[in-house]
C-alpha cells in the first residue's frame, strides 16, 4: 500500500472533519486499502464505486457526504473518466433519439416493486411538500394539490403532464379537479402501470417523446422530468410547451435546480442512476424561456427534498428483505449511496427544488401564487 497516498486522502478528509476509524457520525471505516488509490484516481466516481464494492463504510453515510460537500472536496478531486464524461456532454446532445429513452430503461424500468416499496402510498418520485405535512404520504398529496391550485385547474379543462411517471399526478387532478388529460413518459413500465392506475378516468397515457407533441391544452405541468432534458434541449422544451398551451393557460415546471451552470451531472450519478441527465441552473432555465413565457412565480422548497429522501430511505431499508433477490447487496449499496448523496446535496443547499409558474402572455391583472 502507498502510505503517501493514504496520508494524502486522510489529510483531505481531515479538512472536512472526517477521521478514518473515528466514532463521529461523519467518520468512515476503510476495509480495503485499494480505496485510497481508487478515490484519488477517479474522484467521486471512485468514491461511489468503492462504496458499492464494500471497500469502506461510514458511521452515517449522509453525514459523511455532507462534510465532504461542505468542504468542497467533491470539486477538488477529479478522475480522468470524469473529464471524459464532461467532454462528451459538451460535444454531443445526449438527450435526443435513443439517448432520451436510456434513463427510462436503466432507471425507471428497474422494477415497479422497488418504487412501490420506497415511494409510499402514491408512486410519486419527486419532492413532497412538507409545509403542513407530518409524513411522506401527506407531503406528496400536499404537493399534488399545490400543483393543481397553482394552475387554477377547473372541471372540463384538458391538461398535459410531460413526464407523467406512474400517472399519479394526472389521476389526482382528474379525481379532485375534474380535468381530463394526456401523460407522456419514456418508461415502458411506467406507461403500463399508469394506464391501469388511470383506468376509467378521462386520461390517456402515451409512451412518447415530449418533442413530438403538437396539440392544444388548457394547462401543462411537468414534475421531476426537466432534469432529464439537458441544456441543449431546454429551448425545445419551452417551445413545445408554448405551441401546446392555450394563450390564457399556465405552465408549471417542478424541477431540481443547481446553484452553478454546468453541462453534465456527477459522473457516478450519470453512470449508475440517471444517464444523460443534468440539473439546470436559474440562468439556464430563464434564458431558455426568455421571449416565450412570462415568469409569474418562482417557489423554492429544496429543504423539503431532504425530508422526502429520508422517508424513502426508511421505506426501502425496511422493504429489502421482501424484495426480489435481483436487488442484491451490490445494488443495495448503490441505492444507499444514491439516496444519501442526494440528501447531502439538498442539506448543503447545493441543490434546490423549484416550482415555476409561467404564462404565454402574462396573467391579466397579475398572478397570486398559492402556498
Amino acid at each position: 500500500m502507498d502510505t503517501g497516498l493514504q496520508e494524502r486522502v486522510s489529510g483531505l478528509l481531515q479538512e472536512a472533519g472526517v477521521r478514518i476509524g473515528g466514532t463521529q457520525p461523519q467518520d468512515i471505516q476503510v476495509h480495503d486499502p485499494r480505496f485510497f488509490a481508487r478515490v484519488m484516481a477517479h474522484g467521486s466516481l471512485g468514491l461511489g464505486e468503492s462504496y458499492m464494492d464494500g471497500w469502506w463504510d461510514a458511521n452515517v453515510l449522509d453525514e459523511f457526504l455532507v462534510h465532504l460537500m461542505q468542504a468542497h472536496l467533491d470539486e477538488r478531486v477529479h478522475g480522468w473518466r470524469e473529464v471524459a464524461d464532461a467532454l462528451k456532454a459538451r460535444l454531443f446532445n445526449l438527450q435526443v433519439g435513443q439517448g432520451s429513452y436510456e434513463v427510462g430503461r436503466r432507471h425507471y424500468d428497474l422494477g415497479n416493486d422497488l418504487y412501490q416499496a420506497m415511494l409510499g402510498r402514491r408512486l410519486v418520485y419527486s419532492c413532497g411538500y412538507w409545509r403542513n405535512a407530518d409524513d411522506l404520504d401527506a407531503a406528496q398529496e400536499a404537493k399534488l394539490d399545490l400543483v393543481c391550485r397553482k394552475l387554477s385547474l377547473r372541471p372540463g379543462q384538458r391538461v398535459l403532464d410531460i413526464g407523467c411517471g406512474w400517472g399519479e399526478a394526472l389521476k389526482f387532478a382528474a379525481e379532485r379537479y375534474g380535468v381530463s388529460g394526456v401523460g407522456v413518459t419514456i418508461s415502458q413500465e411506467q406507461a403500463e402501470f399508469a394506464r391501469e392506475l388511470c383506468a376509467g378516468l378521462p386520461i390517456e397515457i402515451r409512451l412518447q417523446d415530449y418533442r413530438e407533441l403538437d396539440e392544444p391544452f388548457d394547462a401543462i405541468f411537468s414534475i421531476g422530468m426537466f432534469e432529464h432534458v439537458g441544456d441543449k434541449n431546454y429551448g425545445s422544451f419551452f417551445e413545445v410547451a408554448k405551441r401546446c398551451l392555450s394563450p390564457r393557460g399556465l405552465l408549471l415546471l417542478h424541477s431540481i435546480g443547481t446553484n452553478i451552470s454546468r453541462h453534465r451531472t456527477d459522473p457516478w450519478i450519470a453512470r449508475y442512476i440517471f444517464p444523460n441527465s443534468m440539473l439546470p441552473s436559474a440562468v439556464q432555465v430563464t434564458k431558455a424561456f426568455e421571449g416565450r413565457f412570462v415568469l409569474e412565480d418562482w417557489h423554492n422548497f429544496g429543504t423539503d427534498y431532504d425530508l422526502t429522501l429520508q422517508a424513502w430511505r426508511r421505506n426501502v431499508e425496511a422493504a429489502w428483505p421482501r424484495l426480489d433477490e435481483r436487488y442484491d447487496e451490490h445494488f443495495r449499496r448503490m441505492w444507499r449511496f444514491y439516496l444519501a448523496g442526494s440528501m447531502a446535496t439538498f442539506r448543503c443547499r447545493h441543490a434546490q427544488l423549484w416550482q415555476m409558474v409561467l404564462s404565454p402572455e402574462g396573467v391579466p391583472g397579475g398572478y397570486v401564487a398559492p402556498r
